[in-house]
């Protein structure tokens, strides 16, 4: 039974949110399908015989259909933004005083999203707002039978190249990313109860913290929670599960000798397509301006409504799209991650039965410049919010100071940060990862001398810039 105050929200239209920022299975099974996820595709976008522009290739069993399917991915996007949402829309009714949560009951209301049951909840409205409105309605229009927590990192640990119970770095004694995000539920959960009592924290210079998901010390929970979520699920399924050829019949080694039984698409073609799916990219991204990126969605067929499963971004390709449009040297994130999944996925549908060892090291090479483009996205957007950082802490003590910013962008800088750990194929080392997070700390520098922690944090942003090779007139305006 889902908790009076989710029921609340789902019913009210301030529910509706996009987020454009820029979210156990232990797949233990011998299947030839890479992904226990059932696809449940309601794309009505083409005819059988009509594909869709962009990322989009016929089936090899000669029926026409497009053989694209990722709607689980689509799916967890969706969950991931609507449980932001969700402790948006939560902070405007405490506010109004039209809630009055008691213990469990806002943990409760995020474990909707966490721990999603099809069964119980899939013919409720989700929360995404597009103009126009979109074609699916409904979770169960989307997909079904997925969830969140059995895809993040440590919990679908077959393909896991680190033991998350014991690796998991950034945030110490966290235990693992699931460990990590109760307790922040937790912490969600008996703020709001205070918030709603006029019991909220006071920031460093005696003033009231505006919302309850903001802590007296600088954390931001909604975005730390949203980006572990983005960055725990996306990034480690895509490049350590998908994209990935470290587990025999999984990732790049999963089956292409034929169709999947009862698939329109080989197991190999399906798990380069979940890979895309996480990154975020709508099909016709390739041809999408930055801006229209950045906005994040494009009726394409001129339907007069947008689906949510080609016609919209989520999270990486998202924020490709605000990197590049802010590059001072013209950089193209976007497009170089576009152009590797596309070109990875051409090979696979020209290969019409097992990949030849040249193929396998072809199709390496397009994985490697795929997960190169989409860190180099994650790293941009690390520098982006280290850039604000920064600038928050300038202002302190100033007029044009706010407290709640500072929270947000350092919680953002974080929560992104945390991400690049959970690509096996990453180009930063475990010490410069380890050096990341030791600058960034567990909550900003607001009081007294802050010139080091300034200097900690631009001394992060130019290595990350190092590393993955910007110029530094990019890292310095992002």
């Amino acid at each position: 039974m889902l908790r009076p105050l989710l029921f609340l929200c789902l019913a009210a239209a301030a529910c509706s949110g996009d987020d454009t920022d820029a979210v156990t299975d232990g797949d233990t099974d011998t299947d030839t399908d890479t992904d226990t996820d059932t696809d449940t595709d309601t794309d009505t976008d083409a005819d059988a015989d009509v594909l869709p522009d962009g990322y989009a290739f016929a089936s090899r069993d000669g029926s026409g259909t497009d053989s694209v399917s990722n709607d689980g991915q689509q799916f967890r996007h969706v969950l991931i933004s609507d449980l932001k949402s969700y402790i948006a829309d939560l902070q405007a009714d405490l506010v109004k005083g039209a809630r009055f949560p008691k213990p469990g009951d806002v943990e409760g209301d995020l474990s909707f999203y966490f721990e999603f049951d099809s069964a119980t909840s899939g013919t409720i409205a989700h929360g995404v707002s597009t103009t126009p409105a979109t074609l699916q309605v409904t979770y169960d229009d989307i997909s079904s039978d997925k969830d969140l927590v059995g895809k993040l990192a440590g919990n679908d640990s077959v393909t896991d190249h680190e033991d998350w119970s014991k690796e998991f770095v950034g945030w110490p004694g966290a235990g693992s990313p699931e460990a990590l995000l109760r307790t922040w539920f937790a912490e969600l959960d008996a703020a709001a109860i205070a918030f709603a009592n006029d019991e909220a924290p006071t920031a460093p210079d005696g003033s009231s913290v505006e919302a309850f998901y903001i802590t007296g010390d600088g954390l931001d929970y909604q975005q730390l929670v949203d980006k572990l979520l983005r960055v725990g699920i996306a990034m480690s399924q895509g490049a350590d599960d998908y994209l990935d050829d470290d587990v025999k019949g999984k990732g790049l080694l999963a089956d292409h000798s034929a169709v999947a039984k009862g698939k329109n698409y080989t197991a190999l073609e399906h798990a380069w397509d979940e890979g895309y799916g996480y990154f975020g990219g709508a099909r016709n991204y390739g041809v999408w301006t930055h801006q229209q990126r950045v906005d994040s969605f494009v009726d394409d067929n001129n339907d007069g409504a947008i689906d949510l499963l080609v016609e919209k971004t989520w999270h990486s390709a998202n924020n490709a799209g605000k990197r590049d449009d802010a590059s001072a040297t013209g950089t193209t994130l976007g497009d170089d991650a576009y152009d590797a999944f596309f070109a990875g996925r051409e090979l696979l549908a020209n290969a019409t039965t097992t990949l030849t060892p040249a193929e396998l090291d072809t199709l390496r090479g397009h994985r490697d410049d795929a997960l190169l483009a989409w860190e180099k996205v994650l790293a941009a957007t690390v520098i982006h919010y280290l850039n604000e950082t920064v600038a928050d802490g300038d202002l302190i003590g100033q007029k044009g100071y706010s407290f709640s910013d500072h929270a947000k962008h350092w919680s953002e800088a974080k929560g992104f940060a945390f991400g690049f750990q959970f690509n096996p194929h990453s180009s930063m080392t475990d010490e410069q990862f380890a050096a990341l997070h030791a600058a960034l700390g567990t909550a900003p520098a607001i009081e007294g001398d802050l010139s080091a922690y300034r200097a900690g944090l631009l001394a992060a942003r130019d290595q990350l810039g190092t590393i993955y090779g910007f110029d530094q007139s990019d890292v310095d305006v992002w």
